[in-house]
């Protein structure tokens, strides 16, 4: 149990971080890859939920979070790429 107590205080620090740049980022294309950071970790803690759980279904969920993830950020790569920022 305590392994799993280490990875939540890390996971909580990424993510932390990753929100403050999510706020503050200085541009859109910072934001923009603060939040795919932040779908990877939330599919990483999935990951790591199901292997404890002993669940599967965790990891579809965690398939289709990156899926939709990787969309995302595409559509949002050509939106910054028309020059028009968010």
């Amino acid at each position: 149990m305590s392994d799993m107590l280490i990875f939540a205080i890390c996971f909580a620090v990424l993510a932390a971080l990753n929100l403050y740049r999510l706020a503050v980022g200085p541009n859109a294309a910072d934001r923009m890859v603060a939040g795919d950071a932040m779908d990877n970790l939330i599919c990483c803690a999935m990951i790591l939920f199901s292997l404890i759980s002993g669940r599967g279904i965790y990891l579809d969920i965690a398939l289709l979070s990156a899926l939709f993830g990787i969309i995302d950020t595409i559509l949002v790569g050509r939106y910054l790429e028309k020059g028009r920022g968010l």
